[in-house]
């Protein structure tokens, strides 16, 4: 394979894997990367050291006393300086998310320019942090808000999206007037490195303080130095809902804020109203793309009994048509799962639902032979179950689709929303009644509720986030850029005189 892309975000086989922005250091102990799309080492990255954590956040808390006096729009023409340098290497960048991490290259490509449409979003956002003005009850009284910037963010992002879910967050954070320092997935940690090769160049050009953006690298133990750090006030975090509370309990026990996107098991209701072939179209991408391993991925679909057989045939004809392996390989759709431990567990579900009672109308297992020597290829498979499986309310991160019958649209949204987890849900109908039900206050309870679609593939414009166990969080678009802030309510009083609220009265004499 040709690895020029490697050279091009000026990745070598031993990297730095801790910047202040500007510079890097190297710690001499290594992680190493290895593709699950045919298993050969890619390179390494040091891990980043006590010592380099905290020699870190003073440089990030002395450069946020810089940064936040940067007015907002300046800040802003840094991050479409990035967003400009992404566009010049979105096919390198693309092409590296999609070796080190296995989705496909359409969505390693799609990643990039999700992280250039959120600069773009902040570009705008950086004239618009508006707060409100209110009456006061006091003559001669004006009361208003406003916001500013917290300091120093930690960012902690997931392996299935290695690059788009860190620029959700420190491209806003940056824009609010935050520095912030990202730990990125150990899984796939030369993307970390690769976005910040490039944003060096854009930091530099603008004389922007050391500090002001960094990374660090490491396993669970790194992240901790963000989690536990009460020089820290926000931790954003993208994950297992496992690892969410573990962070939750952490900040929160030193009074933090998080900013959590955790699980999800999420659910297309497929009406006998609706258009079976967009059930098809959206139902099949949401379940395979990115092989299972996204957070929005489709896990089950609820479906209208008059409707339940067609629509498994047509989705075990359309399992059929597939093509598994090299996800670099345009040609292909479905790539590797990230690594074997991943394999294990999918293996340990496919058990799991045979032992419940379950059975496939399309069967799983493992690829073997030539063009899947890494041992990350599964197939895609589809189980009949019923919705209160145990394996069912767990949340397998890997292509296995759950079907699920109902009769009534009321029994339907109860199903969807009896899980643990709240991140993303759909309704495939032609019906506005139907629609506008599952929309309502008796309907979805997820963050994201969509009709006609499916459940995958989020707009940066809205809030993206979650209930329940997918933590609450909201990033990306709408007004989620609160959450990087703090806010001030102000009053000033003009008049000679000093009226108190609610009318009381304090004299002396």
């Amino acid at each position: 394979m040709d690895k020029q892309f490697l050279k091009d975000l000026g990745l070598k086989e031993k990297n730095a894997g801790t910047w202040t922005g500007l510079k890097s250091t190297d710690s001499g102990n290594y992680i190493e990367s290895y593709s699950p799309v045919d298993g050969a080492f890619i390179g390494s990255v040091s891990q980043t050291t006590r010592e380099e954590f905290e020699a870190m956040i003073k440089q990030s808390q002395e450069a946020f006393k810089a940064w936040r006096k940067v007015p907002g729009p300046k800040r802003g023409e840094v991050v479409r300086q990035y967003g400009e340098a992404l566009r010049a290497n979105k096919d390198a960048l693309g092409k590296l998310v999609s070796y080190e991490m296995g989705k496909s290259l359409q969505e390693g490509f799609g990643e990039v320019q999700e992280m250039i449409d959120i600069c773009d979003f902040a570009v705008g956002l950086s004239r618009q942090m508006y707060g409100l003005t209110m009456h006061s009850e006091r003559p001669d009284h004006r009361m208003y808000e406003q916001w500013h910037p917290l300091g120093v963010v930690g960012i902690i992002s997931a392996f299935n999206f290695p690059v788009a879910v860190w620029a959700w967050n420190s491209m806003i954070a940056l824009v609010c007037g935050n520095t912030f320092i990202w730990k990125g997935s150990e899984k796939t940690p030369l993307c970390s490195v690769a976005c910040q090769n490039i944003f060096a160049d854009v930091l530099k050009a603008n004389d922007v303080p050391e500090g002001v953006a960094c990374v660090i690298n490491g396993d669970y133990k790194v992240g901790e130095y963000l989690t536990k750090d009460s020089r820290i006030p926000l931790v954003s975090a993208t994950g297992s809902t496992r690892m969410g509370k573990i962070v939750a309990q952490e900040v929160a026990g030193r009074l933090g804020r998080t900013l959590l996107e955790l699980g999800g098991n999420n659910a297309i209701i497929v009406s006998d109203k609706s258009d079976l072939d967009l059930v098809l179209t959206g139902a099949l991408f949401g379940a395979v793309g990115t092989c299972g391993q996204r957070c929005t991925t489709t896990r089950r679909l609820i479906i209208h009994e008059d409707v339940y057989d067609e629509v498994k045939e047509k989705l075990s004809n359309a399992y059929g048509q597939l093509r598994i392996g090299d996800p670099l390989d345009q040609n292909n759709h479905v790539g590797p799962l990230i690594d074997k431990g991943s394999v294990q567990q999918y293996l340990n579900s496919i058990e799991k639902i045979r032992e419940e009672g379950g059975k496939f109308a399309v069967e799983g297992g493992v690829l073997e032979g030539e063009g899947y020597e890494s041992g990350c290829y599964v197939k895609p498979c589809i189980a009949e179950v019923e919705n209160h499986y145990k394996i069912v309310q767990h949340e397998t991160f890997a292509p296995i689709l759950y079907l699920i019958k109902y009769k009534d649209l009321d029994d339907a949204i109860a199903m969807q929303n009896d899980v643990p987890q709240g991140l993303s849900s759909a309704i495939m109908t032609r019906d506005l009644q139907e629609a506008e039900k599952f929309l309502s206050t008796a309907g979805s309870d997820c963050g994201i509720a969509n009709v006609n679609i499916g459940t995958s593939g989020a707009e940066i414009g809205g809030a993206f986030g979650g209930e329940k166990e997918t933590g609450g969080g909201r990033e990306s678009g709408s007004d989620a850029w609160k959450a990087y802030m703090r806010r001030q309510t102000n009053t000033i009083n003009y008049s000679s005189e000093l009226p108190l609220a609610q009318g009381i009265k304090f004299e002396l004499g």
